[in-house]
């Protein structure tokens, strides 16, 4: 065995070998060696006994159909061969020692896999398919190891590079480490019966379910009804002219997707600070003037209001990130950890205009072009998630230049038109009151109301919903929630001095730019409070 290690200069070209066998000793070219004198990981027997036991059971592909790919066979017969069952399965034909020999005639393959012999030869290695899915999952993971290899073999060959862009390097590092992790619990191929009974069983959950909604709901009622919440692996635009609420309207849904259902979110604002985005949720939780919020000029019974309302908001699974100019790069690895480490279920990105694209500058500075880029990646991030990605976008001001109706149009998608090609939806808010209208063609008042506009849907209808928009409290809620004014009832404790630190209403936690709130005990003096921050109707609203 010939164990001399290339020079530098030869290592970069090309990958050392080591004991590389050929395709014509039956082992998998694609899979180098590790160049430690070592072969790479395998189990090659059990290989052999596994395809044996497929062959003479004809149940127990089922068992490892989601186990195994034919890429995780080392030895390149027993992977061609494994593809062949898995054809003949997909395509509901019998598997056995004849049909498999067929398959293999069929394509052409059958002297690469060493002649119908070897395939006899299988079938007699096993007496039974018991224990396979145990032998199925070693095979694995030594196909996992293999790809670990090559992994840090080719991070060893960029790094040493001197024109490798080292953020591009870290993000494909993190992508292949991802995708490496993922193919332990999914598959990469799927034959037809297997996704028809999948979705059976989808339709099945879905009729059983008794809200009818099958994404991450958003809170609002009449949204949801059209919608059924936003759904998994889809890229939500929403846009609107500065002032409309496009931040109000997104805290609002990710507030009751988190704190009402459950569900972990994400927010990357790239506009405003964690404690601007904080401040904006406990005026909409605890019904505060947004105003009081940002002087901190509270009543004693607002102090009350606010420890009351609030102990919800601090246990919800929010997280926020703040970073200014965020990268697609970033953003990506970022998402892939609170996906790992919190399982999210929503991100929010605030706002599209505010990121950066390619950071190894190809754009040649064409501001469109990046645009496209970052609208691309996030539905990317969306599929590769299996999360819903909602993300703000700013309209040209060929809104409030045109005449008449000042309701957005597609058209109206700032900096590029790849934006609404990549969107599986499009929403647009429009307020007539931030117009100066006040009444519909009806005559109807139109005061406080907040149009959401649905002007693409790939996978539903195009429609209007009206919500109610409180200006004062920087959010929106169903245009049919009733408010009822309460007194409140007397407060005892102090509210000069002060201190939210000792009074336990809530803390926020840094971990590395994003922020998570964190649940205190409460205790109030005075007693427990109830019934409080309902808004009175009559009073004006101040704009967004």
């Amino acid at each position: 065995m010939e164990n001399d290690r290339p020079t530098n200069s030869n290592f970069r070209k090309t990958p050392y070998l080591g004991n590389r066998r050929s395709l014509s000793d039956g082992v998998n070219h694609m899979l180098t060696p590790t160049g430690l004198g070592k072969l790479p990981p395998q189990a090659i027997d059990l290989e052999e006994a596994v395809l044996g036991a497929l062959m003479i059971e004809k149940d127990a592909l089922s068992a490892v159909i989601d186990i195994l790919k034919p890429e995780s066979f080392y030895k390149e017969a027993n992977n061609r061969i494994y593809n062949a069952i898995v054809t003949l399965f997909g395509n509901a034909e019998p598997v056995d020692m004849l049909t498999v020999t067929q398959q293999l005639r069929k394509t052409g393959e059958i002297e690469v896999v060493g002649g119908g012999g070897y395939v006899t030869e299988l079938t007699t290695r096993v007496t039974s398919a018991a224990n396979i899915e145990y032998h199925a999952r070693v095979i694995a993971e030594a196909s996992i190891k293999r790809a670990l290899i090559t992994v840090a073999n080719e991070i060893q060959r960029d790094a040493y590079e001197d024109t490798t862009d080292v953020f591009n390097l870290l993000d494909r590092i993190e992508q292949s480490m991802f995708k490496i992790s993922e193919s332990n619990i999914r598959k990469n191929y799927a034959d037809m019966s297997t996704i028809m009974r999948q979705a059976l069983d989808e339709l099945e959950q879905k009729k059983n379910m008794k809200d009818g909604l099958t994404g991450v709901p958003s809170g609002f009622s009449a949204l949801d009804r059209l919608t059924s919440g936003w759904q998994r692996s889809e890229l939500i635009i929403l846009a609107a002219r500065p002032g409309m609420g496009k931040t109000a309207f997104v805290v609002s849904a990710l507030r009751n997707a988190a704190v009402d259902f459950g569900q972990a979110v994400a927010i990357f604002s790239l506009e405003m600070s964690s404690v601007q985005l904080v401040n904006r949720l406990i005026s909409a939780e605890a019904e505060i003037d947004s105003e009081k919020i940002k002087k901190g000029n509270l009543a004693p019974h607002e102090w009350a209001q606010l420890h009351h309302k609030i102990q919800r908001l601090t246990e919800a699974p929010i997280f926020i990130d703040d970073t200014p100019a965020l990268s697609i790069l970033e953003l990506r690895a970022k998402c892939r950890r609170l996906k790992a480490q919190h399982d999210i279920q929503l991100v929010v990105i605030d706002y599209l205009q505010l990121m950066q694209g390619d950071t190894s500058g190809k754009m040649g500075g064409n501001r469109e072009q990046e645009i496209a880029s970052i609208s691309r990646a996030m539905k990317n991030l969306a599929k590769e998630l299996n999360v819903p990605v909602i993300a703000l976008s700013q309209l040209s001001r060929a809104v409030e230049t045109r005449g008449g109706d000042k309701k957005p149009q597609l058209s109206d998608l700032r900096e590029s038109g790849s934006i609404e090609q990549d969107a599986d939806m499009v929403i647009f808010l429009y307020r007539p009151e931030y117009y100066g209208i006040s009444a519909d063609e009806a005559g109807n008042s139109v005061s406080g109301i907040g149009e959401v506009i649905i002007a693409k849907n790939r996978s539903g209808s195009l429609d209007t919903v009206q919500l109610r928009f409180v200006g004062k409290y920087t959010k929106f809620a169903d245009l049919d929630a009733f408010f009822m004014p309460q007194t409140p009832p007397p407060f005892s404790g102090p509210s000069a001095g002060f201190d939210a630190k000792t009074s336990g209403a809530q803390t926020f936690e840094n971990q590395g730019g994003i922020v998570k709130s964190k649940a205190n005990t409460l205790n109030t003096p005075g007693g427990n409070f109830t019934n409080f921050g309902h808004i009175d109707p009559n009073q004006q609203e101040t704009p967004f």
